[in-house]
């Protein structure tokens, strides 16, 4: 080869050889072509300079810091300690509590609105540069302790956001005005001073903050209402009652109250319409009266739902303007290796010549992977949603069961509800796992739906709308012997199960002809093989399906109930719900409530509902001990209703009933000729 190459150069003259260097250049590289050049703006975007809004970042945390150290030190002024050294100050400043995640009534959306813009700070703080606000330019090697620092930073810094609703004071909720709007004009202010970033995409920033923008909105609007209220004087009682008393009433009044059974007039079967009208119901989450979620329900769902949609942002943005780049930068010259690949169809793949089909082609493909690609994220957000709804419709049923002291509806085996340090840790944890593993779940839908809706796309819709035969086609085309074969195979042994090897009678049915079905049994052995591996790449297929579907629902297990406790998910919600049964009982704090209410005295000094804290603290500490002729009453009344329960005869005997038959709901009964 050396000499072939240094006896052509001896054959050309020297200049000519260095004055067609341009022309080899010319054909060997591809991005020099003769065609019209496309508009550059049209091929790639334009570079988006650094923007720096008028409030910066930094400046707005620096200022915002302090002022929310401040408030909570001043917040803490107005609640006093129930423990330590309450002589010390006459019990203040106390600990600052954020919510009461156990109660049930409460200022839910508030909380919920917090929750939400502390999220979506994590998902900004992960992908931007400087994660810290107050530290900027940070290094390479610096950055990953400053995002330890902002994980511990943002929830103090949006702390006092939701501690000025706990105080239920004035000044409190003033404070959580003046706050609230000073977050929400200096974000919106921000963002409509700079709506474009080099970030990834040029509004994927703007688009991130949707989310904390909207939360801030609302808390800029709760506030100034609950100021309003306590001025208007709808709130003055609001500290002498117990928090969640109204909900612990309506509860046991739904208990309590007698419904009226359902007439025989319905139709034991369902027609089909009604089954599907009943399947879709159960994925949509509808109030009922007497009962109310719990706010870590509350507070998981809503920030799984922002995380759907911080996630499906992200791949967005990140994909779909990267295709429409390629497909508008796409030239003959990158069509004609893609050609010569055997990747696009040509009529003359040896000698290509024109090549504005091809090119068609390649950017018809490109525009179908870019709607396979949406329309798979769509389904996958939809699909998340659904499974969130049906949660919280699950979450129901079972808490409801539990609460009836229905364990095995739940569990496949008998559970202690009571606290423990595991539960404890995984009731802390619960709302994190479900935002966690919807963002994953989403992750995972969207690879195994993109990559099935392309490999029908391109096995077959598209050869069926161009006409051509796809490798799918010619492979059915050129084994359908072979499919014929398994499918005759599996049609075959369900005849001879049904008419030869089952014997029918009115109550039992019986295996028949024995010889015959061992006989068919050995010989189908090699093609029932070759069925169950189609058998296996199916349930594979539904098995990742399913799994990837329900991967967001912690209330079902993803693996069997004997290996139950090696998910880590369906792990952290059986425990959550023992915290909750066992701490949240509406029964228990309703008869807590009847208890505090039968033992308070009449007048203005009795017992305070502060004295009680998760039912603990009952009754009045000060009480007259009973008497020994007390403790024989009842310990007589006991032996009594032992007796009675154990010899029911003997109820029509006793002297209430003899002298009133009705008496005891009892009633003596005359004996029948």
């Amino acid at each position: 080869m050396a000499a072939n190459s240094s006896g052509g150069m001896q054959d050309a003259p020297l200049d000519s050889s260095f004055a067609s260097t341009d022309d080899l250049a010319s054909d060997w590289y591809i991005y020099e072509t003769m065609e019209p050049a496309v508009p550059q703006d049209d091929m790639f975007p334009s570079v988006i300079p650094d923007c720096d809004p008028t409030i910066s970042p930094r400046l707005y945390h620096i200022c915002m810091a302090p002022i929310s150290l401040a408030v909570l030190l001043g917040l803490s002024l107005l609640v006093k300690r129930r423990r330590l050294q309450q002589s010390c100050w006459n019990g203040v400043p106390g600990l600052l509590s954020p919510a009461n995640f156990l109660e049930e009534e409460g200022n839910r959306g508030l909380v919920a609105a917090v929750f939400g813009i502390l999220f979506s700070s994590l998902c900004v703080l992960v992908l931007d540069t400087d994660p810290l606000p107050l530290i900027t330019h940070s290094s390479q090697s610096t950055r990953e302790y400053w995002k330890i620092l902002a994980l511990l930073y943002y929830p103090a810094f949006y702390y006092p956001l939701m501690a000025c609703a706990t105080i239920r004071r004035r000044a409190s909720y003033l404070m959580g005005c003046l706050l609230s709007w000073c977050h929400c004009v200096v974000h919106i202010w921000q963002k409509v001073d700079c709506p474009q970033s080099p970030k990834i995409y040029r509004y994927y920033s703007t688009l991130s903050y949707i989310p904390i923008i909207l939360c801030l909105v609302f808390l800029s609007l709760w506030y100034p209402a609950l100021l309003i209220k306590s001025f208007t004087g709808q709130e003055e009682t609001l500290d002498k009652e117990v928090p969640g008393r109204g909900y612990y009433k309506q509860y046991l009044k739904a208990v309590l109250s007698k419904r009226p059974q359902k007439g025989s007039s319905a139709k034991l079967e369902e027609s089909l319409l009604s089954r599907v009208q009943t399947y879709l119901r159960s994925y949509i989450y509808a109030p009922e009266e007497g009962f109310r979620i719990p706010l870590k329900l509350v507070l998981s769902v809503t920030t799984a739902m922002i995380a759907v949609y911080q996630v499906a942002l992200l791949l967005l943005v990140a994909v779909i303007p990267t295709i429409q780049i390629i497909r508008a930068g796409m030239t003959k010259d990158i069509v004609v290796l893609l050609v010569q690949f055997g990747l696009v169809p040509s009529e003359s793949p040896a000698a290509p010549g024109d090549m504005e089909k091809e090119l068609r082609t390649v950017k018809y493909y490109l525009w179908s992977l870019e709607v396979c690609y949406i329309c798979s994220l769509v389904l996958c957000c939809l699909l998340t949603c659904a499974m969130l709804l049906r949660t919280l419709v699950m979450h129901r049923s079972n808490l409801k069961a539990l609460y009836q002291g229905a364990v095995l509806d739940v569990f496949y085996k008998a559970h202690i509800l009571r606290p423990s340090r595991q539960a404890i840790v995984c009731w802390m944890s619960f709302a994190s796992f479900q935002t966690a593993f919807a963002c994953l779940g989403l992750l995972i839908q969207q690879v195994i739906f993109f990559i099935c809706s392309v490999g029908f796309t391109f096995l077959f819709i598209i050869p069926l709308q161009s006409g051509t035969n796809s490798y799918l086609f010619r492979i059915i085309q050129n084994m359908w012997p072979f499919w014929l074969t398994l499918v005759v195979a599996v049609i075959a042994q369900n005849l001879a199960a049904h008419y030869q090897f089952l014997e029918q009678h009115p109550l039992r049915k019986e295996l028949t002809n024995r010889r015959a079905l061992y006989i068919a049994t050995y010989l189908l052995f090699p093609i029932n093989v070759l069925v169950g591996v189609l058998a296996g790449l199916w349930r594979m297929l539904i098995s990742g399906l399913y799994n990837s579907i329900h991967f967001c629902q912690l209330d079902i297990s993803l693996l069997n109930r004997g290996v139950e406790a090696f998910d880590p998910g369906y792990h952290t919600y059986c425990h959550y719900l023992k915290i909750e049964v066992s701490q949240s009982h509406p029964v228990m704090k309703a008869f807590c409530l009847l208890l505090l209410q039968l033992a308070r005295p009449e007048g203005p000094s009795g017992l305070q509902p502060s004295n009680v804290e998760e039912g603990i603290q009952l009754m009045q500490h000060k009480q007259a001990p009973p008497s020994r002729a007390r403790f024989k009453q009842s310990r007589a009344r006991w032996w009594l209703a032992y007796t009675l329960l154990n010899n029911p005869s003997l109820t029509a005997c006793r002297k209430t009933a003899l002298c009133d038959p009705t008496a005891n709901g009892t009633q003596l009964s005359t004996p029948e000729p």
